[in-house]
């Protein structure tokens, strides 16, 4: 039987290979099992399910359980680590390669510790921000690894962001695709509208805030704020720092430009998607058209594919991003397939 529990996070993301991501699956479910017990598990053959095991087993994914009266490699029983535990193993370890790429070989809490001052807790780090935002009268430079931000976050970081922007400060944001939770929203859209300047990257080697190039705040684990941040003053290693950032701005993408694709409506579309962003049915809109509901379905199935989106309401956003339609009014009534209103 299937064990039901939480939701596995994708491993491939992480750089593990997809046959390695399934056969962790697999102990994870069903338990601890031998390389041809998961071979028959998953239709495999052992040869292929070797190789994976030993991939998982070189990342720290898996543990190895010799049974007793066991002989040779199949003898070996493979027992699956928590989920969580190793989600976080693999994005240290990712963090470490992303540390390697920048030209060092250690991560950058590791090559700047000696000339920092230590920040011991997020309530002290608050502070620091608050004290040199303040003073900033250039350029803030911030990178966010993190991906889900609370009420509490925005509502000490929002007002500092938009205090300096209206200062004339140029403020640039690298971040992570939000995820699910994310409470950013309302704030990124007052943060473009004012000026800043934001984009995305996939992954991110660590957290960082760089005032006016003079002082930057480092953390010294992204994975855990509660183990205290760096302060720099080095004009060497915070020069350092905004190669680092800037290279990663390099090759970021601006989600307001990059995330949807150029389109040109017909004109029967555009009076489709006209119509719907008054509130009018589907039924109202294609009798207002003089068309039948069904072409009308496949006209918008058809926009859908054109644009690469899944639903009517992905759809509404993408048009949205482009300047084709904007949202209805809620004073604006509805119509039914008879054109009263409703």
């Amino acid at each position: 039987m299937l064990a039901i529990g939480r939701a596995v996070p994708a491993l491939v993301r992480w750089g593990v290979s997809a046959d390695a991501d399934l056969v962790y699956r697999c102990l994870l479910t069903f338990g601890p099992q031998a390389a041809g017990e998961v071979a028959a598990e998953l239709g495999l053959g052992v040869r292929r399910i070797r190789t994976a095991l030993d991939e998982l087993l070189a990342v720290d994914i898996v543990k190895v359980e010799r049974e007793p009266s066991g002989h040779g490699a199949d003898a070996s029983v493979w027992r699956a680590r928590p989920a969580a535990a190793v989600v976080t193993t693999l994005r240290r370890q990712a963090l470490r390669r992303a540390a390697a790429a920048t030209g060092c070989a250690v991560e950058p809490t590791e090559r700047v510790a000696l000339s920092a001052r230590h920040l011991p807790d997020r309530e002290s780090r608050r502070r620091r921000i608050a004290e040199l935002a303040a003073l900033e009268r250039i350029e803030h430079l911030s990178m966010q690894p993190e991906q889900v931000f609370s009420t509490d976050e925005l509502a000490v970081g929002a007002p500092l962001d938009v205090a300096a922007l209206r200062r004339g400060v140029r403020m640039r944001t690298l971040s992570r695709p939000p995820a699910d939770g994310d409470r950013s929203a309302q704030h990124a859209i007052e943060f473009g509208r004012l000026g800043g300047e934001y984009r995305e990257a996939a992954q991110l080697p660590q957290k960082l805030m760089i005032f006016d190039r003079r002082v930057a705040l480092l953390a010294v684990d992204p994975l855990d704020l509660d183990r205290g941040t760096w302060e720099i003053i080095d004009h060497a290693a915070v020069e350092s720092l905004v190669r680092l950032f800037t290279r990663h701005w390099s090759s970021a993408v601006d989600p307001s430009r990059n995330g949807v694709p150029a389109i040109v409506l017909t004109s029967r579309e555009k009076a489709i998607v006209a119509l719907l962003a008054k509130g009018y049915t589907d039924a109202a809109s294609a009798q207002e058209i003089g068309m039948s509901t069904r072409s009308l379905t496949y006209t918008l199935r058809a926009l859908m594919d054109r644009l690469g989106v899944d639903n009517r309401f992905q759809l509404g956003l993408a048009l949205g991003a482009l300047n084709v339609a904007t949202p209805s009014d809620p004073s604006t009534p509805t119509h039914s397939i008879d054109g009263t209103n409703q």
